[in-house]
C-alpha cells in the first residue's frame, strides 16, 4: 500500500541574507505501510513525522521544494513521477492547519469540494455529505460559514470533507491539536469507525493517549529517521516512565483539575473583567458573562468546550473587538479599549497571522519596546530562542517552520514583549513534550516577574504542569 525505500528528502529554503540552504525532512528512511494498517507517526518537532505524510500525499516533493533521492509509491504508483493529481483520488489528507486546507467559505460546499473535482454524481455527493455528518454527528455545522467556525470545529470539517470523498488513505497531521476533550473522543471514535471499514491510517501527533488503543504501530522518529518502532502489544505494555524517557506524550488520558476562581473579595490590583458582551455579526457565536477574575502574576488556564468563546474573549480583552461591551480593571485602574493593547499581548491560535519579518531573530525583536537599545533587544532575544531550541534557526524565515517551530517563535515573541499581561492561544498545539515543558519553564519564569500569564488550552497535560488556577467557560 505504502512503500518507502531508503527516502530523503531535504527542503530548500532561505535564510534571512537570501542565502540558500537545506533543511533535513527525512534521512535514508524506509517503512512500509500495510493495507489496512493504522500507524502512529510520534517524535519531536521536526523529527520528520510532516515529511512522511506528505510524501504519502505528494506535496512532497510536488508542492514543496527540495532534493529527494530513494523509492516512494503509494498504491502502485511511483511518488516522483506520478504527481498530486494522480495520489488524490487515493489519499485523503487533514492538515495540521485546516484553514489551509480550504476552498469554499461555507461547510457544506466544503464537504463537496473533493469529490467534485474527482467529477463524482451531485447525488452520491449529496448522499455522502449526509452520512459522513450523521457519522461524525456534524449536522449542527452543516450550511454554516467557515468563518464563523472555531478552531476545533473548522478540523472537523476538514476531517468530514476527506470522509466524503473515500479514499483508500487518510493521511492526519496533528488532528487533535485544537480539539476539547469531547472533541478529541469525537475523533478518536470517527477514526475508529475508518479503522473498521478498512482504511489504511496515518497519524502524525503528540498528543498520543486517544490512539493508544487504535494503533497498530507507533513510529518514533529522530533525526529524520526510525528511531524505534513499536506494535499494538508493545504500546499496550509502556509505562509512563517507557514514554517520558523518549520524550513521548502520556499514552493515558491526564484528568483536568479546575481549582477554579478565588472566592471572598477581590484583590485591587487583580485582573477583573466585568459584563463582557459580544456576538459576531449574523451569528449566534459570542460571549457574555458578569464577571471573571485572573489573579496577577499567576498561570491561569482557560479552559472550555471548542465554540465556548475562549478566543473571543482573548479578543474582546486586548481590545481587538470594538463593537464589545464590558470593563476591564488591572492594577486598580480602568482600561479602556484603546488601552487595552498597551496592557495585554496575545499569542493567536494561528500564529500565521501574527508573523511578519523575514527571519526568526527579527520576528522576536519586532515585539520588544524600541527604547530599548538595539544591542540588548538582539541579546535578550537570543536568550529566549536559545531556551526554546530556536537559536540555530534564527536566520531562517518564520514561515519556512514547522507548525511547532512558529509556534515556539510566536511564544518567545511574547515572552520578550513587556505587556503586563499574556494571552496564549492553545500555545502547545504542535508542541512535543520537550518543548511543551520548556514552554511551561518560561511561563513559570514570566509568574515569576509578576507577568499575569491567561493560558488558553485544551492540554491537560500543560494544565497539570503549570496552572495555578483554572476558569472554564461553557
Amino acid at each position: 500500500m505504502i512503500k518507502l525505500q531508503n527516502v530523503s528528502f531535504h527542503y530548500k529554503n532561505t535564510d534571512a541574507f537570501g542565502k540558500q540552504q537545506r533543511t533535513r525532512g527525512v534521512d535514508e528512511l524506509s517503512l512500509i505501510i500495510q493495507k489496512g494498517e493504522f500507524v502512529v507517526l510520534a517524535g519531536d518537532s521536526g523529527c520528520g513525522k510532516t515529511t512522511v505524510t506528505r510524501l504519502i500525499n505528494g506535496l512532497v516533493p510536488h508542492y514543496y521544494e527540495g532534493e529527494l533521492t530513494g523509492s516512494a509509491t503509494v498504491c502502485g504508483l511511483d511518488v516522483a513521477s506520478s504527481g498530486i493529481g494522480d495520489l488524490s483520488p487515493h489519499v485523503g489528507s487533514v492538515f495540521q492547519n485546516p484553514r489551509s486546507q480550504f476552498f469554499n467559505v461555507d461547510t457544506t460546499s466544503e464537504l463537496a469540494f473533493a469529490s467534485e473535482n474527482l467529477c463524482v454524481e451531485p447525488k452520491e455527493i449529496h448522499r455522502s455529505i449526509r452520512r459522513v455528518a450523521e457519522e461524525m454527528k456534524l449536522e449542527n455545522l452543516m450550511d454554516r460559514s467557515i468563518f464563523a467556525l472555531s478552531g476545533g470545529e473548522k478540523q472537523k470539517i476538514a476531517c468530514a470533507s476527506v470522509a466524503v470523498a473515500e479514499p483508500e488513505i487518510m493521511v492526519l497531521d496533528e488532528p487533535s491539536s485544537n480539539l476539547d476533550e469531547a472533541g478529541v473522543e469525537e475523533l478518536r471514535r470517527v477514526l475508529a469507525l475508518w479503522k473498521n471499514k478498512g482504511r489504511t491510517i496515518v497519524v502524525a501527533e503528540h498528543r498520543l493517549y486517544y490512539l493508544a488503543d487504535l494503533a497498530d504501530r507507533l513510529i518514533l522518529l529522530k533525526d529524520g529517521r526510525i528511531a524505534e518502532a513499536f506494535d499494538a502489544s508493545a504500546v499496550a505494555a509502556m509505562t509512563e516512565a517507557d514514554t517520558a524517557s523518549r520524550g513521548l506524550r502520556a499514552l493515558r488520558k491526564v484528568p483536568l483539575t479546575e481549582p477554579g476562581q478565588q472566592s471572598g473579595r477581590p484583590d485591587e490590583d487583580a485582573l477583573i473583567c466585568r459584563d463582557f458582551d459580544f456576538h459576531y455579526k449574523h451569528s449566534e457565536n459570542g460571549i457574555y458573562f458578569a464577571e471573571k477574575q485572573f489573579r496577577r502574576g499567576a498561570v491561569t488556564a482557560i479552559v472550555g468546550h471548542n465554540g465556548a468563546g475562549k478566543s473571543t474573549f482573548a479578543r474582546v480583552l486586548c481590545g481587538l473587538e470594538k463593537r464589545a461591551k464590558g470593563t476591564v480593571q488591572f492594577d486598580g485602574r480602568d482600561w479602556p479599549v484603546k488601552k487595552r493593547p498597551a496592557l495585554c499581548y496575545m499569542i493567536m491560535q494561528d500564529v500565521n497571522h501574527q508573523l511578519f519579518t523575514d527571519s526568526v531573530l527579527e520576528e522576536v525583536m519586532l515585539s520588544m519596546p524600541v527604547t530599548i537599545p538595539e544591542a540588548h533587544r538582539r541579546e535578550q532575544a537570543l536568550t529566549v530562542l536559545d531556551k526554546l531550541d530556536l537559536l540555530p534557526l534564527k536566520d531562517i524565515h518564520p514561515m519556512a517552520l514547522s507548525g511547532g517551530q512558529k509556534q515556539r517563535v510566536a511564544i518567545a515573541s511574547g515572552v520578550v514583549s513587556e505587556n503586563p499581561i499574556l494571552l496564549f492561544d492553545e500555545p502547545t498545539s504542535g508542541l512535543d513534550l520537550k518543548h511543551m515543558r520548556q514552554v511551561a519553564d518560561l511561563f513559570r519564569l514570566l509568574k515569576e516577574e509578576g507577568r499575569t500569564v491567561l493560558v488558553i488550552t485544551h492540554d491537560t497535560e500543560l494544565v497539570h504542569e503549570i496552572a495555578d488556577g483554572v476558569v472554564s467557560f461553557s
